[in-house]
C-alpha cells in the first residue's frame, strides 16, 4: 500500500467517525446527536460560546526542492436527507415487499483536489458542492426522496520560509466554509449546510515533510510555534519525514494505519472492532430490523456481524504487535535486570512496587512466576509479561494471551548473574 492509499483508508476512518453510533438504529439517543468530529459549520451558525466553528487550520514543515508541487486533496460529507414518501405525504417509516425504510440522514462522499506549485503561493481557492434532489421509487407507490444543499468554500494556502541556516518552509492551511444558510435553525438543519468530518490529505511530488511529534532538534522551535485548528498533522509512511501527511480531526500518532484483522467498516473508527461487533450481536432481531431500515451501511454491519464465524471473531481479540525485524519475523525481547537478561522463559520472584500498580498486586509479592515475553509500549517503555508458577490456570492464560504485566523494577531474577 502506498502513502497516499493509507492516508485514504485512514481518512475513511476518520471520515466516518460518529457516522453510525451503536447501537445504529434513528430511535438511538446516540444517532440523535451525529457527527461530531471535523465539523465545519455555516458561518450563520458557527459560534465559539457553542463550539461550533466554520473554519480550520492545520501548519506543518516542509523541506522542498526546487519547483515543488503540493496537491491537497480535501475530504468531507455531505449531509443527505433521505425522506420516505408513501401515500402522497412524507412518512416516517413504510414498509414494501418486506423491507422496511425510514426517514434518515445520509451522507456523501465528497472529494476535491487542489493542485499548488509552491512558486505561486499563497492562494485562496474557492471550490463548491452542488445541491439538489433525487427520487428513487422502492414500489407500491412509495418513494426515497434524496435531497441536499448547496455547499460552498475557499482553501487558503501560503507558505513562509524558516528563521535559521537549515532551511525549511512552514505551510499553512485554512480551509473555510463560507456556505450561505438561515441564522434561526437548529444544529440538525445548519448540518446540511455543513462540511462534516473535514480533513486533508497533502502530498509533495518532491521534497518532504517532517514530523511535527517527533521533529529534528533543529525544526523543534519551528514546530513548537505551529498552529493547529480543529486539524491535527501527522505523516503517513516514514515517520521521520514523508511525502505525505493526513491532516486529521482526530489527534492521532505518525503513520496512522488500518488493523489487519478490522473485518470491514464498523463506522466509529476511534473504538475497537471487538466491542463494537459483541455489542452488534447483543441487538435484539427487532432492533437488527430497525438498524437495517436506516442505511444501506448499517444494514451492512448486522450482516457482515450476523454471518461471522468464530474464528474471525477471535481475530479480534487480545492481538499484541511486536517489534519485527527486516525479515518481518518476531524478534524476542529482553531487557537487563540486576545484570541478569530476561526473556521468554526467565523464572523470576515478583516485587510490585505498591505505591503504583494494583492494589491486588500485594498478594503476589514473593511468588515466583515465568516471563512469556518482553514488551514496549508505544514511548518504548519495556513491560515484563508473566504468569505465576503456582496458578493451575497458567498454561490457559498462555492459550489465551492472558498475562500479568510488570516492570522490570518489579521482578527479582532467579538466575545469578555471572
Amino acid at each position: 500500500m502506498n502513502v497516499l492509499d493509507q492516508a485514504r483508508a485512514v481518512g475513511d476512518a476518520v471520515l466516518y467517525e460518529g457516522y453510525l453510533l451503536y447501537p445504529y438504529r434513528a430511535s438511538a439517543g446516540k444517532n440523535k446527536v451525529r457527527w461530531q468530529w471535523g465539523v465545519l459549520m455555516p458561518p450563520s451558525y458557527a459560534s465559539a460560546d457553542i463550539g461550533e466553528h466554520a473554519s480550520a487550520r492545520v501548519e506543518c514543515l516542509l523541506e522542498p526542492l526546487a519547483h515543488t508541487i503540493l496537491h491537497v486533496k480535501l475530504r468531507f460529507l455531505q449531509a443527505q436527507a433521505r425522506l420516505v414518501h408513501n401515500g402522497g405525504r412524507f412518512v416516517d417509516t413504510a414498509t414494501v415487499d418486506g423491507v422496511e425504510y425510514t426517514t434518515w440522514d445520509e451522507a456523501v462522499e465528497r472529494e476535491l483536489d487542489f493542485v499548488l506549485p509552491l512558486a505561486e503561493l499563497p492562494a485562496d481557492t474557492p471550490f463548491s458542492v452542488p445541491g439538489g434532489e433525487e427520487r428513487e421509487d422502492v414500489g407500491e407507490g412509495c418513494a426515497l426522496v434524496r435531497r441536499t444543499q448547496a455547499l460552498s468554500g475557499v482553501l487558503s494556502v501560503r507558505l513562509d520560509a524558516l528563521d535559521g541556516p537549515f532551511g525549511g518552509a512552514r505551510v499553512r492551511l485554512d480551509l473555510y466554509n463560507t456556505t450561505a444558510s438561515r441564522t434561526d435553525g437548529t444544529r440538525e438543519q445548519a448540518l446540511h449546510h455543513a462540511l462534516v468530518a473535514a480533513h486533508l490529505v497533502l502530498g509533495v511530488d518532491t521534497g518532504h515533510f517532517l514530523s511535527m511529534l517527533d521533529p529534528p532538534e533543529w525544526a523543534k522551535p519551528a514546530v513548537e510555534a505551529c498552529r493547529q485548528e480543529r486539524l491535527w498533522p501527522v505523516l503517513i509512511g516514514d515517520t521521520a519525514r514523508s511525502r505525505a501527511i493526513l491532516a486529521s480531526p482526530i489527534i492521532l500518532y505518525d503513520d496512522p494505519a488500518i488493523a489487519a484483522e478490522s473485518q470491514g467498516d464498523l463506522f466509529d473508527g476511534t473504538e475497537i472492532d471487538e466491542i463494537l461487533t459483541l455489542r452488534t450481536m447483543t441487538l435484539t432481531d427487532e432492533e437488527k430490523r430497525q438498524a437495517r431500515a436506516t442505511d444501506p451501511r448499517a444494514a451492512a454491519i448486522v450482516d457482515r456481524v450476523d454471518a461471522m464465524p468464530p474464528e474471525l471473531l477471535d481475530r479480534l481479540h487480545g492481538t499484541v504487535r511486536y517489534l519485527r525485524s527486516v525479515t518481518g519475523e518476531p524478534e524476542p525481547e529482553t531487557v537487563t535486570v540486576a545484570g541478569v537478561d530476561v526473556t521468554a522463559g526467565s523464572k523470576v520472584r515478583l516485587r510490585p512496587n505498591l505505591r503504583g500498580t494494583d492494589a491486588q498486586d500485594m498478594f503476589l509479592a514473593g511468588l515466583t512466576a515465568t516471563v512469556r515475553n518482553v514488551l514496549s509500549d508505544v514511548d518504548g517503555v519495556r513491560y515484563v509479561a508473566v504468569t505465576l508458577d503456582d496458578d493451575p490456570a497458567a498454561d490457559l492464560q498462555v492459550t489465551h494471551g492472558r498475562f500479568r504485566y510488570f516492570s522490570p523494577d518489579e521482578i527479582e531474577p532467579l538466575e545469578v548473574a555471572e
